[in-house]
């Protein structure tokens, strides 16, 4: 029992050790504000907000979104947002062209100029995001990126990169992406319903 009770305080020190350096960048927090005014703007114009990620980043794209067009705190009218999860596309894309293409295929059918992409990747080396963000690039959209450890390739292929700098373990960057993620809604949110 003693070594789980260390585990436990372990895992909580970890985690705060991983968001303090994360806020003592200032230039995170400028990041976040940045992006949260340019995605209540995208709304505002009529354009979307597409998310992807793969396992627990696919989950988060998929929280992000629906908070969006259902609710996050307060009732309010649903805003267009769509994480890419339709299991069929995804199925059908994986055996006719690979997993590389399974998001860049959806954001080529379905994305518009003006649109956003809400690309999240812990590692930033995803080789989906990667095909994903390109065909944003394409499509005229603006890329956002919620990623981890040192940005890897998609820190310099997306518009606006927000980097979570943990060192090892990928749930540790998920900790705070997730944080994020509620930042971004609530944000978005005082924007369009202040």
């Amino acid at each position: 029992m003693q070594n789980l009770d260390r585990l436990i305080q372990n895992s909580f020190s970890e985690a705060k050790a991983v968001l303090d350096e994360f806020l003592s960048d200032s230039n995170n927090t400028a990041a976040i504000k940045n992006v949260t005014i340019r995605m209540a703007e995208a709304i505002k114009k009529g354009n979307g907000i597409f998310s992807c990620g793969n396992g627990g980043s696919l989950c988060d794209a998929m929280h992000f979104s629906e908070e969006l067009t259902g609710r996050f705190r307060e009732n309010r009218r649903a805003l267009k947002a769509m994480a890419i999860v339709d299991p069929a596309h995804m199925s059908c894309v994986t055996n006719d062209f690979g997993s590389e293409q399974v998001f860049a295929k959806y954001v080529e059918a379905w994305g518009s100029a003006g649109d956003i992409l809400f690309a999240i990747s812990t590692s930033g080396q995803s080789k989906n995001i990667i095909s994903a963000v390109q065909m944003a690039k394409q499509k005229k959209m603006t890329v956002v990126g919620l990623l981890g450890k040192d940005g890897g390739s998609l820190k310099d292929l997306v518009d606006l990169p927000i980097i979570v700098r943990g060192k090892k373990w990928s749930d540790r960057i998920q900790e705070v992406h997730i944080k994020i993620i509620h930042i971004l809604i609530e944000g978005i949110e005082a924007q369009l319903f202040s």
